[in-house]
């Protein structure tokens, strides 16, 4: 019989429901997480079986176990599955039953599963922003110590003229011992930096994505490689509205009748992809191509609802540039398939296929 298999995946415990065709729950254990626990409860069913679990805290050793050993995968987005599945008693069971019920009633409201690869890549981005984002914390509190003892300044303090001129502050020993502690953290911090910076080069020299996003104003490379990894299949969007909306930066609507408010952003979606776009907007907002809508949404919303909605056209046309660069690309792979045939020997005359440029009809002489 056809089994489905419900994960309730905690940080230390998961309660796993096996549910048969019929809905009867034949199994339902909680167990601690590791490879030979969860196979100890899941490992005698057939290949190919589905289990689903939600995207929660540290899920990924339990994606990388399930296709080892075959079986198919399904992340369940939590927010949804908490609309579909309300239920007066909830805890560990239930939640891992309604899981199992949810897919084998083909109900469940999957998340996409990213490749290894595109995660490998996200967690390294992501590494360096964080990293980043600890070194203008321990900045910012240099700048806090400098302006309690009235000698902050406006320049940079941590070029080399700005190091020198910290040197020569008459600061007391606590605060002294405070600045030069800090200092010695973001020089450590940088090492790193640099040596992230340097692997992440040779990544943006090698997408061609990266290069068609870096013709949009404030993209630079590394902010494209961080928008290509967090979108990852551009084809799993069928609009540019679709990845704005997955993206967290369309507005929320209340309709009833004829009436209509729109709110804030939702802010439901990638975080990542949402921070990097406002990032980008910053700086897409004072070219000509962004300035003149800046500004008319500014007038009528103020600044802030103004950058984000330039951080949402700026996500629309990175949208198309995208669209087109994986349309390029499968245009390119017929071609190159029939060229490396061509040269084994396997067939002088390649079949025309409606994306190759070998299928274009010739020319009358």
């Amino acid at each position: 019989m056809q089994a489905y298999v419900g994960i309730d995946v905690h940080r230390r415990r998961s309660q796993i429901a096996v549910m048969d065709d019929s809905g009867r729950t034949a199994v339902n254990r909680n167990v601690p997480n590791g490879r030979e626990t969860v196979l100890g409860v899941i490992g005698d069913l057939p290949v190919g079986t589905p289990v689903a679990f939600e995207a929660a805290y540290g899920w990924g050793w339990l994606i990388e176990l399930l296709q080892d050993y075959g079986f198919e995968p399904h992340l369940a987005h939590p927010l949804q599955c908490k609309a579909i599945a309300a239920a007066r008693l909830k805890n560990d069971k239930v939640d891992a039953a309604i899981l199992a019920h949810l897919l084998r009633t083909n109900l469940l409201p999957e998340a996409w599963i990213a490749p290894p690869d595109i995660r490998e890549q996200r967690a390294v981005l992501r590494h360096r922003a964080q990293l980043v984002r600890l070194r203008t914390l321990l900045r910012n509190r240099i700048h806090a110590v400098l302006a309690d003892h009235g000698c902050d300044r406006g320049a940079n303090c941590f070029s080399g003229v700005g190091r020198e001129w910290l040197e020569t502050l008459p600061l007391p020993d606590r605060a002294r011992r405070t600045v030069t502690d800090r200092l010695e953290v973001i020089d450590a911090l940088q090492v790193v930096i640099d040596r992230l910076d340097a692997s992440l080069a040779e990544m943006t020299k090698t997408d061609p994505r990266v290069k068609a996003l870096t013709t949009l104003p404030g993209i630079g490379p590394l902010t494209a490689l961080i928008i290509t990894a967090e979108i990852g299949d551009i084809r799993r969007f069928s609009s540019a509205r679709k990845l704005a909306s997955w993206a967290g930066l369309t507005p929320t609507v209340r309709s009833s009748d004829r009436t209509v408010r729109y709110g804030h952003i939702s802010k439901q979606g990638a975080p990542w992809l949402r921070w990097i776009m406002n990032q980008a907007a910053q700086t897409a907002k004072r070219t000509p191509p962004y300035t003149a809508s800046f500004e008319q949404i500014a007038h009528r919303r103020g600044r802030k609802i103004a950058t984000i909605a330039i951080a949402r056209k700026l996500l629309t046309h990175a949208y198309h540039v995208l669209r087109e660069v994986d349309a390029a690309q499968q245009q390119k792979e017929p071609c190159t398939a029939a060229s490396r045939l061509t040269s084994q020997g396997r067939d002088t005359k390649p079949r025309a296929s409606p994306h190759c440029c070998m299928s274009r009809p010739r020319r009358a002489r």
